[in-house]
């Protein structure tokens, strides 16, 4: 395999064969490891206690299959605090009983179940939202030594009791609350354990609700003020290991080392860190109010789940829930112990200029001044080696060539795959035919960036392998440097594909040189040998000066070696960001909207982390010359239709990787009009033909379905603001019978009023407080347009006439909820049309009806027409999308009101 020419391009590659297939498939084997579940609670030698997955997943199933679908507001939700609270004064005794029976161990259990009310602003994909909730829970334990000195500086874990609408929440986040109880009990019952610094747990009861339990933490409970770091969990999905995706200082990453499982890059950290994908967790109000640093971990693997009704125990895989035990366990341990960085914290800390990332199980961790030093070294020995290679593959325009040819290469590839992704949906109509499997985009896609990256090398051929390989070193080499000067600490991709490329060229250099040293030595000695022999002489010359032209001809070529060792290092990191990224992208391409250009970014991912994982395939392919890249191109033209043909027969969603349908049942308390309302959040092809299918069996006869513009001043979906910017909605009529009169007594109606309303016309101002009145509906939210001097719900509204949102959140109940401001009055001239024209304040306002919602409520169902309607539309969805389609139903009511 040393020789340079000795095979073509399909026993290349068989000889290679090994390598493009082992290395990755190490790479996964390592990246998705999980470990053995344990079952027991205590170990049978030891007698040590030991975290159990089995007791996590217990407590997992009762939450979320036992008790169900707890959203803020319902009865399932107020059974879960009491569950929890409970759970929280029996850990309590357990703790007392071993403290009692270990005289003089410094270890003290407390409990708090918080209550409260607040208000905060939530802004979220561009949209400005006010939040205010009314009663709502928290359960809090810590653990301490019981000195004022032990209380001072603690470590808070977080996860939240409560799910979303649609969702039982096993994974999210009933998985989590179990391993918290599991560590609290571990913890308590190992002997000797004394934590130098406390460890609060919080058991926040509202985080679906959008964070407001960690905000009434943050904001009103006594210990708050002594946190100092957070770890908080979370899950979007069902499987793999948890993955660390925000990670805010470098103290915190260094206890993150301590792990035993890591698996968490700089490269996730600054894409969530980014905002791309528009996502968030509690850790936004620890950090915003709290002021406090930390780590943010979720297990994200098959978030297909994420918010449906598949999120059960059944679904998540065997391993990870002692995967993430085991990882806070040890975080606990660390942040408690003295070596603790807690005191140090206590003053601030600073973003974290550091490096790190986890490669085939292992963690690096270094700063960003040991990168810029490290990167801009290996820049300067590349450069080094590079001009130092001599002969014609090192000259300046043979260099700049191969340049041009990596760089068009790259182009092409983001091009070919780009341009499939266009064919796939815009010409064949068949998007999103890749969503059933996260590694179902490289089928597809792959094939059409290696298409594209190979025909822009046509006009360019030839150009020598091993000026190719020098201008691929130079290219990621200083992408390392600069980027790392820029303080992208994701250059570390660049520096470490960099570094096997080096290592390959420079391992050529040296073959070559002894392989030029033995072929004088032999030249020597045959010249030597001709003064004996005259008649020899010039013919003995001659074989040595032409075996060391031989060495000189091999200047622009390079072993197949280097091919092996130079992709080595890009294959394993390529291979683990792909798999990473893919695993989160794919299935949230499902809930982006049908505007977002869901084909084209996955189309990309695929392009990029591909060009990065093969990125030796320029110069290979210019090896073996034009005709067999001529050829290549063909091939890879062929496979990219028939795979084209393949995917545009396929099923976008089956029963295991589903629709995401919303739909609401809608009554107007003003005209008593009944309307479906139907919406999806995906770019899939069929909805339009599955909406009609649906208003042909439910709707009013004769009455097609309209569609809706989505838009801030749309208050069908505002129960899902501002979520809703991401549907597609249609409405379709109801029939109702004409006997029909909604059954709202008057001591249950849902409205809205002004009280203590009063105009000062001096100021052109008007006082009031709005009152919210909301016997059995939850999650209600009112609209309207104003311009907000002043308000109780926080201290900068904005400085104009707007559109305001605010969104409530209730302990089940609570029924009423009011908001006092002053406002300019009366309105503009130029208000909103909207709502302009009426002799007061226009407010729109929607709730949904705690006991009409499906499935949640499915086993309570009241008769209403709206449960009703759900259950044989339930029925008649499975039957007709053969299960592939998961739907919420949600029975709301709305209503406006000019006060």
């Amino acid at each position: 395999m040393f020789g340079t020419r000795q095979w073509g391009p399909a026993q290349s590659l068989l000889a290679l064969a090994p390598l493009l297939i082992g290395l990755p498939w190490i790479a996964l084997k390592h990246q998705y490891s999980l470990p053995t579940p344990i079952v027991d609670q205590y170990d049978s030698t030891t007698l040590l206690p030991q975290l159990s997955e089995a007791t996590i997943l217990q407590y997992a199933k009762y939450l979320s299959e036992d008790i169900g679908f707890r959203t803020p507001g319902t009865r399932e939700h107020a059974l879960a605090d009491a569950w929890m609270t409970e759970k929280a004064y029996q850990l309590k005794e357990e703790c007392e009983r071993v403290v009692t029976a270990q005289p003089g161990r410094k270890l003290q259990c407390e409990v708090w179940r918080q209550e409260g009310s607040g208000s905060h602003r939530f802004d979220m994909m561009a949209a400005r939202l006010y939040k205010r909730y009314v009663n709502l829970s928290n359960i809090i334990i810590r653990l301490s030594d019981g000195t004022d000195q032990g209380k001072l500086d603690a470590v808070l874990i977080n996860s939240h009791l409560d799910s979303t609408l649609p969702s039982p929440g096993a994974a999210d986040d009933a998985l989590s609350v179990g391993v918290m109880i599991e560590c609290v009990r571990v913890l308590v019952n190992t002997p000797g354990w004394e934590p130098k610094h406390a460890v609060i747990f919080l058991f926040n009861n509202a985080e679906e609700s959008l964070q407001d339990g960690s905000h009434l933490f943050s904001t009103q409970h006594p210990i708050a003020s002594t946190v100092r770091a957070v770890v908080n969990l979370e899950a979007a999905g069902t499987a793999g290991p948890e993955l660390l995706f925000q990670a805010t200082s470098h103290e915190m990453i260094e206890a993150y080392s301590r792990v035993p499982r890591p698996y968490g890059t700089i490269f996730a950290n600054e894409i969530f860190s980014s905002g791309v994908l528009l996502s968030d967790t509690d850790f936004r109000q620890f950090e915003y109010y709290l002021n406090v640093t930390g780590l943010d971990m979720a297990v994200v693997g098959n978030s297909y789940m994420y918010h449906m009704r598949g999120d059960l125990v059944e679904n998540i895989e065997a391993g990870v829930a002692q995967h993430m035990a085991e990882n806070t366990f040890a975080l606990i341990q660390h942040l408690t112990s003295p070596a603790s960085p807690l005191p140090r914290l206590a003053s601030g800390y600073g973003r974290p200029r550091t490096v790190f990332f986890t490669f085939l199980g292992v963690f690096f961790v270094y700063s960003f001044r040991t990168a810029e030093l490290l990167y801009s070294l290996l820049f300067i020995a590349s450069c080094v080696l590079v001009r130092s290679a001599g002969g014609p593959s090192a000259r300046g325009a043979t260099m700049a060539k191969a340049l041009f040819s990596v760089i068009f290469g790259g182009l092409g590839a983001l091009v070919g795959a780009n341009a499939v992704a266009f064919m796939m949906q815009q010409v064949l109509g068949r998007g999103m035919s890749w969503f059933k499997g996260e590694f179902e985009p490289l089928i597809l896609y792959g094939p059409a960036a290696m298409c594209g990256a190979l025909l822009t090398q046509l006009p360019l051929a030839p150009v020598p392998e091993k000026a190719l390989l020098h201008a691929q070193l130079l290219a990621y080499a200083f992408l390392a440097a600069a980027g790392q000067f820029a303080g992208v600490g994701s250059s570390a991709v660049f520096f470490l594909s960099a570094v096997s490329t080096f290592g390959a060229l420079f391992i050529d250099r040296v073959t070559n040189y002894l392989s030029a040293s033995t072929a004088n030595d032999a030249g020597v000695k045959m010249m030597n040998a001709t003064e004996k022999m005259q008649d020899e002489d010039v013919k003995g010359a001659k074989d040595g000066r032409n075996k060391v032209g031989k060495a000189e001809v091999k200047d622009g070529l390079v072993s197949l070696w280097t091919y092996a060792l130079g992709q080595t290092i890009p294959l394993l990191t390529g291979t683990q960001l792909t798999s990473a990224t893919l695993v989160v992208f794919v299935p949230l391409t499902g809930r982006i909207g049908s505007e977002a250009p869901a084909e084209y970014i996955i189309a990309s991912i695929v392009a990029i982390l591909g060009s990065y994982t093969f990125n030796l395939t320029t110069p290979f392919v210019h090896r073996f010359g034009l005709p067999a890249l001529r050829k290549a191109v063909l091939i890879s033209f062929l496979v990219v239709g028939v795979v084209m043909a393949v995917f545009a027969r396929k099923q976008v969603f089956d029963q295991n990787h589903q629709k995401r349908l919303f739909v609401l049942h809608k009554e107007d308390l003003n005209t008593r009009e009944q309307h479906l309302h139907i919406a999806a959040a995906d770019g899939a092809p069929g909805f339009d033909g599955l909406v009609h299918d649906i208003t042909a069996h439910f709707g009013a006869n004769g009455i097609p379905p309209k569609a809706v513009v989505m838009d801030d001043w749309n208050g069908d979906w505002d129960t899902l603001y501002p979520f809703s910017a991401f549907l597609s909605p249609y409405k379709i009529d109801l029939p109702l019978d004409p006997a029909y009169d909604a059954p709202w007594p008057p001591e249950e109606q849902f409205t809205v009023s002004a009280v203590d309303d009063t105009f000062d016309e001096n100021k052109g101002t008007r006082t009031m407080t709005l009152k919210i009145d909301h016997p059995g509906i939850m999650w209600t939210v009112i609209a309207f347009d104003a311009h907000v001097l002043e308000w109780t719900l926080d201290n900068s509204p904005p400085e104009e006439f707007a559109r305001h949102h605010i969104k409530e959140a209730s302990f089940y109940g609570t029924d009423v909820w009011t908001v006092d401001m002053t406002i300019k009055w009366p309105p503009p001239p130029n208000a909103h049309p909207r709502s302009s024209n009426v002799d007061g304040l226009r407010v729109n306002f929607i709730g949904i009806q705690e006991k009409r919602m499906w499935p949640a409520k499915k086993a309570e169902a009241d008769g209403s027409q709206a449960m009703q309607l759900f259950k044989e539309f339930d029925a008649w969805l499975d039957e007709k999308t053969g299960g592939s389609i998961d739907a919420l139903l949600m029975g709301c009511v709305s209503g406006e009101v000019v006060v």
